[in-house]
């Protein structure tokens, strides 16, 4: 492999000058930086990461802590945050973050003691005011998407507002018989969420003049979790009119219960998710929209602007949410 000497010489130009055209740190015009690249590539020259960290002191590589990999939501938010890093010429190191508290401590401690990332996202997961002053102590920008951490940057829906706006459009269509189907409120998320919007399920029912006894019942997040408490929610004869889900995969898994037990949807059960799962279309699914890929293109634009000076950290944006109306939602009888 030619060293950047022999680059150097091949465009006619200093070596610092190639250095700064093959890093994209400092100025250099466009024909010389074009005369360069056109020189490296001719020669199979690759710039070497670690020795423009050294000189740098950044390694152009953001580091992403996630609490799920699987979870449609949270794989959608990476592909967005991997997608817009790839375009910016940055890597991305993830780590998974399980709720053992001695594992957390290890992978902060590992992000402070290697320095091996410019800067961090982190996704659904509420940073303790410790992490944050450790991470802000270094100089790294840090990102949070999912609620509002004190302290830095972050981008969120009104998770509230989301399931008003589920839950007011079935009540609506004239709706009285509704049930939630949520996550668990014993182990909570951080930043809450079931807790959220089970709260706000129920303010919209009260603000609708409804009462129930019987308006919740706990499941995981996916399709199978979905269908499983469909089955056994609507074989009751006392079943809803009208489900309100706290996610697409939940709602889908109802709809194909539903469909199983001769329960036609929406003559006589309304269904509505969360999320705009890119299968919610070919289900017909009623849902509120949200874009998890475009928050994590987002979270990203922002990193890169606090690592340049360009933005300060601390903004706490709400993103805009919208209902999408299809057919799985109705008046009864019809």
């Amino acid at each position: 492999m030619s060293a950047i000497a022999d680059v150097a010489r091949a465009a006619g130009v200093s070596k610092s000058t190639a250095s700064r055209a093959l890093s994209g740190r400092g100025y250099v015009s466009e024909s010389t930086r074009a005369r360069v690249v056109s020189a490296a590539a001719s020669m199979g020259f690759v710039v070497s990461t670690n020795a423009s960290s050294l000189v740098t002191g950044q390694t152009r590589n953001v580091g992403v802590v996630i609490p799920f990999i699987s979870r449609w939501f949270f794989s959608e938010v990476l592909e967005g945050i991997e997608s817009a890093l790839i375009a910016g010429g940055y890597d991305l190191t993830l780590y998974r973050l399980s709720p053992d508290a001695d594992e957390r401590r290890r992978v902060f401690d590992y992000f402070l003691v290697r320095k091996r990332v410019d800067a961090v996202i982190a996704v659904g997961i509420a940073l303790t005011p410790n992490e944050v002053e450790m991470l802000s102590a270094l100089g790294r920008p840090i990102v949070g998407i999912g609620g509002v951490i004190s302290g830095i940057s972050t981008l969120s829906i009104d998770d509230e507002r989301v399931m008003r706006l589920a839950t007011e459009h079935v009540i609506g269509l004239g709706h009285s018989r509704i049930v939630h189907l949520g996550g668990n409120q014993d182990d909570q998320q951080d930043f809450r969420v079931p807790a959220q919007r089970l709260r706000a399920f129920r303010d919209a029912l009260a603000r609708g003049g409804i009462r129930s006894a019987d308006d919740f019942r706990e499941t995981g997040f996916s399709i199978q979790a979905g269908y499983s408490a469909a089955l056994s929610l609507l074989a009751d004869p006392s079943r809803p009119t009208a489900i309100v889900a706290a996610c697409d995969e939940i709602a889908i898994g109802v709809i194909i219960a539903a469909r199983e037990l001769g329960i036609a949807i929406p003559a006589q059960l309304s269904v509505v998710g969360i999320d705009d799962h890119d299968l919610s279309e070919m289900f017909g699914l009623t849902t509120v929209r949200q874009d998890p890929a475009g928050q994590g293109a987002m979270a990203v634009g922002q990193v890169m602007r606090e690592l340049v000076g360009d933005a300060i950290g601390d903004v706490s944006i709400t993103l805009p949410v919208s209902l999408r109306v299809r057919t799985s939602t109705g008046p009864l009888g019809r």
